[in-house]
């Protein structure tokens, strides 16, 4: 108890919201800032959600490609945050979720004549795994690891309700396993290496039926500790691991870890977004099942972490209890939920694609910023920023 209130105290000790309006800079304004005096250690970025939907697109993506109506990114969009983020020298992408559309079942097929293969929910996965994995390829050989989480649409299907499939499971393994963690290539491309590393099977934690070897996994680097969370388990969806991740956090806080990240595709709290929203109608988020999200959050909260995610194809960032942050990156190229013309809570960054990119500084202090680029393509801005001090 008292570890975990020092957590919180160290979590409270500084929390400036230093912008929230848009305004125009660049990384290298944003170092020069500190005049040398407290360099950055570590700097990563994270955002989610590139799937493209081939019938309710964007309208300001109309008309779509050939290409994306047949690998279904949303690559002008993808591609320059890529772009951006590989400008800003982070070693680290963490990718959110919804990488791809799937949503179908990723198991046999019905016989091997070539009709029914090339036709199958199995291979429309791989296909779409196959092109996101090139895009990503160039970002990987530029000097950033790109570290993926499962999201719903990976993992469940659509016609079988929206729930999680174990072949859906075993289909992210075989596409996204090699990333999860190669310890070599990790540490040519970050320049430091991943230590207590736990891709192993942790389901046993919360009870869950399936293997969540490499869907919910952990690892450090220096003195940060970053968590993944799959958020749709098969039995389990919309409930975040919260009884892994309490072991998780205390093993690492045992150790002497000084920052806690955590990503996972669903929110913990829902961003209404709409003026004309009701209150409960329209949870998308974990707070489908409140008890099993105040478990996850008490968690985040006791340990000072900040959570990351997708799945709401929307900016946003929040403190639910006033402490720890939930910061939304679901801005990757997937349409976005505020349609246009609505009129909504923040019109300035609703339609926005929109990462995070944060850097962990030598005195410790940790700086989050959001950029973002508008639906019309314009000038990349600075959407927010907070700095945290423990």
């Amino acid at each position: 108890m008292l570890d975990g209130l020092r957590h919180r105290t160290r979590a409270c000790a500084l929390v400036i919201l230093i912008a929230s309006l848009p305004w125009v800079a660049t990384a290298h304004e944003e170092e020069r800032e500190q005049d040398g005096r407290d360099p950055v250690v570590l700097r990563f970025s994270t955002v989610g959600d590139s799937r493209q939907d081939p019938v309710t697109f964007d309208p300001t993506s109309a008309p779509l490609s050939g290409q994306d109506k047949t690998w279904l990114q949303n690559s002008k969009a993808w591609s320059r945050i890529m772009r951006e983020v590989e400008g800003q020298k982070s070693k680290l992408l963490f990718f959110n979720g919804d990488m791809i559309m799937g949503y179908g079942l990723a198991g046999p097929t019905k016989s091997n004549s070539v009709a029914d293969v090339v036709g199958s929910d199995l291979m429309a996965f791989y296909r779409q795994y196959a092109f996101w994995r090139g895009m990503v390829a160039p970002l990987m050989e530029a000097g950033t690891y790109v570290v993926p989480v499962a999201g719903n649409h990976e993992v469940q299907s659509k016609p079988l309700g929206k729930v999680a499939q174990v072949e859906n499971e075993n289909a992210w393994r075989a596409n996204m396993g090699d990333l999860i963690i190669d310890t070599a290539r990790f540490q040519t491309i970050v320049g430091a290496p991943a230590t207590n590393i736990n891709v192993q099977n942790n389901g046993a934690f919360d009870g869950l039926s399936t293997d969540q070897s490499q869907l919910s996994y952990s690892f450090d680097v220096g003195d940060s500790h970053f968590a993944v969370v799959n958020t749709d388990p098969v039995g389990k969806d919309s409930v975040a691991p919260a009884g892994w991740l309490a072991n998780d956090l205390a093993t690492a806080s045992g150790r002497g870890t000084k920052h806690f990240f955590v990503f996972g595709h669903k929110p913990a709290y829902t961003y209404y977004f709409g003026t004309n929203n009701p209150p409960n109608p329209g949870v998308t988020g974990l707070d489908k099942f409140p008890g099993n999200r105040d478990a996850f959050w008490n968690v985040i909260e006791q340990y000072g972490a900040t959570y990351f995610s997708g799945h709401e194809h929307v900016f946003h960032m929040m403190q639910p209890k006033g402490s720890a942050w939930q910061v939304i990156v679901g801005s990757g190229g997937s349409p976005f939920d505020a349609k246009q013309g609505e009129v909504t809570v923040n019109p300035a960054t609703d339609r926005t694609y929109a990462w995070a990119t944060v850097r962990v500084r030598r005195s410790g202090k940790v700086d989050i910023t959001a950029y973002g680029f508008s639906d019309s393509y314009g000038p990349t801005q600075v959407l927010q920023r907070v700095r945290l001090a423990k």
